[in-house]
């Protein structure tokens, strides 16, 4: 960390007694030496010494199940997953300020070191340590090339250099780590160490607010270098960096001790002395020991709490209300013709006396109406068929693309049912946004997008937008994965003029459809005449309520005895939580 240096800033008391070395540019970092590294080997602290892990070296292949056998880059959001679900148990808040452009970048850690030097750990105590949510864990081992034959026999005899610049593929490297940096939805390749290829299906990550990179070459490329915002070297023992490749090889990829060494001698020495241990003079701080030091993993988890403080951005809802008042609305919004029959059908469904099925009865009425509007939008194409009777009919057809709808848990799910009434075969998503009571912030908890949206045009439903805080961090998650605007079609049955100018100030090229548009919101935020608050009918709670009962079932599956009953329970559970049909309570609107 460049900023500090002796003289520059106020060390913790502990930190005051540490070495410091400099190299480059950048201020380095040496672990704390003297009496307190001799007090922790007389403890027994050290148990990564070399004579402990010799001991423990085994001399043949595991015959147990291989622990790693595949890359291991994974995000670390706060979640539960299932095998189709992902559940976030903490909201992440606004990424984007009120024009709808992201305001920060991802904070991204690179770790380098020495094959088995103790990056992997160090990123695990690091991200344990930070203990904040939407942690990603990028590691290079992903990125290796694929091999031809060739190459690929050559492994299988330790003759290939896995250890050169030339094993990984740097372009697409960089591309994913500048994707994920900016907050997009990424595409990580899973490279498996015992084919030496990669596997089909490759791991979507998204949401990232600390990228914690580590790979033996992390420092090797000078554009790579330009995406760090802090440089880590893990310097290990050379000694102990082989006793850890042979346990690790032997025990979890399946190899003798013979390809390990002759592979060690041959490839990953060399390559270390001349790629990797230059790099580190790139590196803003040097940890010796790797994930024994807790001086340097705390000195870096400050740091980084730091920067994350600087970044942080509070929405201010009432600032967001008053922004457009007095501004005509804007043409991308398109309201459904007041006819007699709407008007009559929102008499309806504003009255607080309609009973709960007339009220379910019209607003589907309307929901049906709204889709076939927002329908027309789309693009057609003229074509001629030829009728029953032999004669030529000219007409119009849905040029191509697909079309996807996206319901905005809670409400938005009621309109799907008008959507797949309308649309045969369509493919559906969906986004749980909940406000944060005490920030006033919309944050994201659940998401669920079908694959290879990035060219459908996208329906995105709510029932009801007031601020428009929770459909412009929808159309944001859309936009991340590669959506464009102008495919975008945000639909809901009543809208607040707030919630129109916000939308379409931070997205201009998002059309808005909807069947009315009321001025006024109150100082709850609630459209005002307004219809009601959308709430959940099958469980009773409030949706808050029920992502509690959702963590709690997760973890009362955890310790149930049988592991897949307990899968299929909170399969269950997120289905009914978040899945289940929803109806309209007369209570005021939500955002």
């Amino acid at each position: 960390m460049r900023a500090h240096h002796p003289g520059s800033h106020p060390l913790p008391g502990r930190l005051r007694g540490n070495r410091w070395r400099s190299g480059g540019s950048a201020a380095k970092m040496a672990a704390p030496g003297g009496a307190a590294e001799e007090a922790r080997r007389g403890s027994g602290r050290r148990d990564d010494s070399l004579g402990t892990l010799l001991s423990c070296l085994p001399l043949t292949p595991s015959l147990s199940p291989r622990k790693r056998t595949t890359s291991q880059s994974k995000t670390e959001p706060p979640l539960l997953r299932t095998s189709k679900r992902t559940i976030y148990t903490a909201g992440r808040p606004p990424w984007y300020n009120e024009t709808g452009t992201p305001f920060k970048e991802a904070f991204v850690i690179g770790l380098c070191g020495g094959s088995a030097s103790g990056k992997t750990t160090v990123a695990n105590k690091i991200i344990e340590a930070l203990d904040v949510p939407w942690v990603v864990l990028l590691s290079m081992d992903s990125f290796y090339k694929v091999l031809n034959k060739e190459k690929q026999q050559q492994a299988a005899r330790n003759e290939y250099n896995f250890d050169h610049p030339d094993a990984f593929d740097f372009d697409l490297l960089i591309s994913v780590l500048r994707k994920l940096k900016e907050g997009k939805s990424v595409k990580v390749p899973v490279y498996d160490f015992t084919t030496h290829s990669r596997r089909k299906e490759w791991k979507t990550v998204y949401g990232a607010n600390v990228i914690v990179f580590e790979g033996i070459l992390s420092f090797a490329n000078k554009e790579l270098l330009q995406l760090l915002d802090m440089k880590v070297f893990v310097d290990t023992d050379s000694d102990i960096r082989l006793v850890r490749r042979l346990k690790r090889d032997i025990m979890e990829r399946g190899r003798d001790v013979v390809g390990v060494i002759k592979q060690y001698s041959k490839f990953v020495k060399p390559a270390f002395e001349q790629y990797i241990e230059p790099t580190m003079q790139a590196a803003d701080i040097v940890v010796p020991r790797g994930g024994e030091n807790f001086v340097a993993l705390d000195l870096i988890v400050q740091h980084v709490h730091s920067q994350l403080e600087k970044r942080k951005l509070r929405w201010h809802i009432a600032a967001l209300a008053s922004a457009h008042q007095g501004q005509p609305l804007p043409k991308t919004l398109s309201v459904l013709e007041s006819t007699p029959q709407v008007r009559g059908m929102h008499t309806i469904i504003r009255n607080k006396d309609t009973t709960r099925d007339e009220f379910i009865f019209y607003s589907k009425r309307l929901m049906r109406l709204l889709i076939e509007h927002a329908l027309s939008f789309l693009p057609l194409k003229t074509v001629t068929v030829e009728t029953p009777q032999g004669t030529v009919y000219e007409g119009k057809r849905f040029h191509r693309q697909r079309i996807t709808g996206v319901s905005i848990l809670r409400a938005g799910e009621t309109m799907e049912q008008a959507l797949t009434a309308v649309c045969k075969d369509i493919r559906l998503g969906k986004i749980l946004i909940q406000t944060n009571h005490d920030t006033g912030e919309p944050e994201l908890h659940y998401l669920r997008l079908p694959k290879e949206i990035s060219e459908d045009y996208v329906i995105l439903m709510d029932s009801t937008v007031s601020t428009g805080a929770a459909a412009m961090m929808a159309v944001r998650v859309l936009l991340d994965h590669d959506v464009q605007e102008d495919k975008i079609f945000l639909l809901s049955l009543l809208m607040a003029e707030m919630g129109v100018h916000s939308v379409a100030y931070a997205f201009p090229r998002v059309r808005i459809i909807t069947t009315a548009v009321d001025k006024r919101v109150n100082e709850e935020f609630h459209i005002i005449p307004g219809i009601g608050k959308w709430e959940l009918s099958q469980t009773g709670c409030r949706p808050s309520q029920a992502i509690s009962h959702l963590i709690f079932g997760f973890f009362f599956c955890l310790v149930t005895p049988a592991p897949s009953q307990g899968i299929c329970n909170l399969t269950a559970c997120l289905e009914e939580a978040v899945s289940s049909s929803f109806f309209l309570q007369r209570r005021g609107n939500g955002k």
